[in-house]
């Protein structure tokens, strides 16, 4: 089995109308880029998301070995830099490559340059949007990349909170890593906040910090989780320990009490809707936009119904 297939949490990125187009740019630009599936928007729910029936839906793809979805959602969300990706890389002028490749068109956030932390290391917001740091680090032997959360805001201060709650949640191959914390010198920072710190859920690994620093940013919708279920004991088990926002609860997709964004899903989803009987996709999808938390019963009735 593949690792792509193995991964239990899913980084989904919402594009306006260019998931198709960053996908080809972003499978171009990293290690081991592959483009694995890609569904279409069906007649079902025109009138919510206004989309022409057969245009991309979603588009998944990996790199790095590191699976991701692409969404094509409208101008609803835009990425901002609570949510990067961090780009691990074994040698200088692999960060020199990369910073080269997705500052075309972008926006620097921090130079390239050396710091005390890394001796190379840039802050990019791609030509979409997507922000990545890229990252020197001599203890990888080849380009990891993990996701990073900013805590910005009223979110300030709560990044260890979050490490130790997900954590509990996602008990199965999850561990908090190494811990950075701000001095009494760090103002506005308050001493003993996490300025770095990494943890793992699920096997994925998570770098996380705080900043107290004037941002006119934080989470939102651009950026969320896939989560994938086998059951609905399952389902029920993450909506439950996650799902802090009533109104945000829409076609399996939850916000948390730090204003990050879980979508979950159980893992014979995609199949439904990429099945070639457009009639049962077009049931499902329906199904699916009726729902708040996803009911595997209700959606594979609907899959199968003569």
């Amino acid at each position: 089995m593949e690792k792509y297939i193995q991964q239990k949490i899913i980084p989904n990125l919402w594009f306006n109308k260019e998931a198709e187009e960053a996908v080809h740019f972003y499978t171009k630009v990293f290690n081991r880029g592959k483009i694995l599936e890609t569904t279409h928007y069906s007649e079902a729910g025109h009138d919510v998301h206004g989309m022409e029936a057969g245009t991309v839906l979603t588009v998944e793809f990996t790199i790095e070995d590191m699976r991701f979805s692409a969404l094509n959602g409208g101008p609803n969300f835009t990425f901002t830099p609570a949510i990067s990706f961090m780009v691990n890389c074994p040698s200088v002028e692999e960060v020199n490559e990369l910073w080269e490749k997705l500052s075309k068109g972008g926006t620097p956030l921090m130079p390239l340059a050396s710091y005390p932390f890394s001796e190379r290391y840039g802050w990019i917001q791609d030509k979409y949007g997507l922000s990545w740091q890229v990252i020197y680090s001599d203890t990888n032997k080849e380009r990891k990349i993990m996701p990073s959360l900013l805590f910005t805001g009223a979110q300030c201060g709560k990044a260890e909170e979050a490490i130790t709650y997900y954590t509990s949640i996602f008990d199965a191959n999850s561990s908090i890593g190494d811990i950075s914390r701000y001095g009494a010198d760090h103002s506005p920072d308050k001493e003993g906040t996490i300025m770095n710190a990494d943890f793992t859920l699920a096997g994925q690994m998570f770098a996380i910090m705080d900043s107290a620093h004037a941002h006119d940013f934080t989470f939102n919708e651009a950026i969320s989780f896939i989560v994938f279920c086998e059951t609905q004991e399952e389902i029920d088990y993450y909506w439950e320990k996650l799902s802090t926002v009533p109104e945000a609860e829409q076609c399996g997709w939850l916000k948390d009490m730090y204003g990050i964004s879980w979508q979950i899903v159980p893992t014979t989803l995609g199949e439904m809707l990429m099945s070639t009987d457009k009639r049962k996709a077009n049931r499902v999808m329906e199904a699916l936009l009726e729902m708040k938390k996803l009911d595997i019963t209700k959606l594979e009735e609907a899959f199968i119904k003569d």
